[in-house]
């Protein structure tokens, strides 16, 4: 379980295909404090790791890990925004973020608003998906490459989150352009309320 609060990013040093999964090697500052077998999310993905090796950790993404996110996108020397799971001891900052990607979307329009920044992402209509869950609403959560984010504008398939500098400095936003693939996480209250529903 995460919170969406970024820690920080990590950089990917080295990509291993093992047949269909990926074994991804990155560094951060934070390596030293981790062990086997820890969750820690990877764009909002959650992952385990795997290995550990001086200054870099490795975690492995398995192919419907693959399918559904960005991740296979990556290359050596990209940043990946990272959190480790969330303490249940404090404040909850975000959302409940559980770390499963929904789908991707991709960013359609950047627009500065004096000091902010507007991102408006685009993902797959379809409205068996909505209809469990799969969608956002005005003022709600959304979950975008790990970051809790609150949805304005949301159309049927669109929606546009406004990101702060220091958001926008600290975590892969800045290098998000028009046309990126990004990992959403559409709220978990939403899905658990439509499935009710259909119950």
């Amino acid at each position: 379980m995460f919170s969406g609060i970024i820690e920080e990013f990590a950089t990917v040093t080295a990509i291993h295909k093992d047949r269909e999964n990926i074994d991804f090697t990155l560094t951060c500052t934070f390596v030293n404090e981790l062990k086997i077998d820890q969750s820690v999310a990877h764009n909002g993905v959650c992952l385990t790791v795997v290995a550990i090796d001086n200054d870099t950790y490795t975690v492995t993404a398995m192919k419907e890990t693959l399918d559904r996110t960005n991740l296979g996108l990556l290359k050596v020397g990209d940043k990946v925004n990272v959190e480790r799971s969330m303490l249940m001891n404090g404040r909850l900052d975000g959302h409940i973020v559980q770390g499963h990607v929904d789908e991707t979307a991709r960013c359609i329009a950047i627009e500065d608003a004096n000091g902010s920044t507007y991102f408006t992402f685009e993902y797959p209509e379809n409205r068996e998906m909505a209809l469990k869950g799969y969608f956002t609403v005005d003022k709600g959560s959304v979950t975008v490459n790990g970051v809790s984010l609150t949805v304005c504008n949301p159309t049927s398939n669109t929606f546009q989150v406004a990101i702060i500098p220091y958001t926008f400095e600290h975590t892969n936003f800045c290098d998000i352009q028009i046309g990126s693939v990004v990992n959403i996480e559409f709220d978990i209250l939403g899905k658990y309320i439509a499935r009710l529903q259909q119950l």
